[in-house]
C-alpha cells in the first residue's frame, strides 16, 4: 500500500522559514510526477509545485522564488523549503504523488505564520 507521511510544519513568524517532508513508502521514482499543495480556510486547494520523474520542479507564481522542492531518493523523501514566509501562506500543507490514474495524498501538515 502506497503511502506518503508528511513532518514539519508548525508556527512561524512572518519573515521566517520552514521545512516540510513528505516520506514515501516507496521509491519517489515510482511515481509518474510529485506535487505540493496548500488549502487555506474557505479557499480552493492550491498547486504549489510539481515535479515529474525525471523533469525539474515548475512552482506557481505565488511561492515561486521563496519556495523550492527537493528530494532524497535513499530517504524516499520529498521536501518543501519555504522561505520568506508571509501571513497569507498559513494553510494545511499537502504531499501528493501520482501513478499512472491513481493519486495518492499525505495527511496534510498546518503551518501557521504569524504577522
Amino acid at each position: 500500500q502506497v503511502q506518503l507521511v508528511q513532518s514539519g510544519g508548525g508556527l512561524v513568524q512572518a519573515g521566517g522559514s520552514l521545512e516540510l517532508s513528505c516520506a514515501s513508502s516507496i521509491s519517489i521514482f515510482d511515481f509518474n510526477y510529485m506535487e505540493w499543495y496548500r488549502q487555506a480556510p474557505g479557499e480552493e486547494r492550491e498547486l504549489l509545485a510539481r515535479q515529474a520523474v525525471g523533469g525539474t520542479p515548475n512552482y506557481a507564481d505565488s511561492v515561486k522564488g521563496r519556495f523550492t522542492v527537493s528530494r532524497d531518493g535513499p530517504k524516499k523523501t520529498i521536501y518543501l523549503h519555504m522561505n520568506s514566509l508571509k501571513p497569507e501562506d498559513t494553510a494545511i500543507y499537502y504531499c501528493r504523488g501520482t501513478i499512472l490514474s491513481r493519486i495518492y495524498w499525505g495527511q496534510g501538515t498546518q503551518v501557521t505564520v504569524s504577522s
